[in-house]
């Protein structure tokens, strides 16, 4: 072969070499750039938003809502309750209202034992009043005053007994006695060589003692000892 042909040989492997080499090339190319079309395409659905669609909902939302079991189990507990509250309710408003009489009764009473409490004692006194009344018309019809006298001097006996014996109330018997200032008051003194310590010598108005304490002072006269 001569060095002409040689050369043309060269000249034909080189093309295709080169023409092979741009064809890789170009696959290459393309397939990069089909890549980077995929992963494109990927972050746009990643960054996509679900569509909610109604029947999605319808099916995500079923969960929630109470069986019609639960809901009878419900309704029958409030029914319940509002019976319970009417009847603690009920119960209150008659309480309340027993309570309400119970106090007007009370003040009712208290007031009745303020008026009348006195009607035993009362009666007592009546019952000398009417023996005042007997001794009087006696000695009107007899005009004998040492009877009367008597009489009255009885009756008086006969009321201070009663007044000791039901009532607690004793009158007090001062003269001859010492000098208590619990249940005296000295109205008037003396001196006496008679007495070595003050001694009740008279007695201007009785005391009287109610159960054991003094209702009343007596008034008295003290014979004191000369110093």
């Amino acid at each position: 072969m001569s060095s002409h042909g040689k050369a043309s040989a060269e000249a034909s492997e080189s093309i295709e070499r080169d023409e092979s080499i741009g064809a890789n090339a170009g696959e290459t190319d393309s397939g990069s750039t089909d890549e980077v079309r995929t992963s494109n395409q990927e972050q746009e659905s990643a960054t996509e938003e679900p569509v909610v669609t109604p029947e999605s909902t319808a099916v995500d939302g079923s969960g929630d809502e109470e069986s019609p079991a639960g809901t009878s189990a419900l309704e029958r507990r409030i029914a319940e309750l509002e019976e319970e509250n009417s009847a603690l309710k009920d119960q209150f408003l008659r309480k309340s209202a027993d309570f309400e009489n119970l106090r007007k009764r009370m003040q009712r009473e208290v007031a009745e034992a303020a008026k009348y409490g006195n009607s035993q004692i009362m009666l007592d006194l009546v019952t000398i009043i009417d023996d005042f009344e007997r001794a009087i018309k006696s000695a009107d019809e007899s005009k004998d005053f040492d009877s009367f006298y008597d009489g009255i001097a009885i009756i008086e006996k006969q009321f201070t007994n009663m007044l000791d014996r039901k009532w607690g109330l004793r009158r007090l018997e001062s003269v001859g006695e010492e000098f208590d200032p619990q249940v005296h008051e000295a109205i008037m003194t003396e001196q006496s060589s008679d007495q070595d310590h003050p001694v009740v010598v008279e007695d201007y108005q009785k005391g009287y003692m109610l159960h054991d304490r003094v209702l009343r002072s007596a008034k008295v006269k003290v014979a004191m000892p000369t110093s």
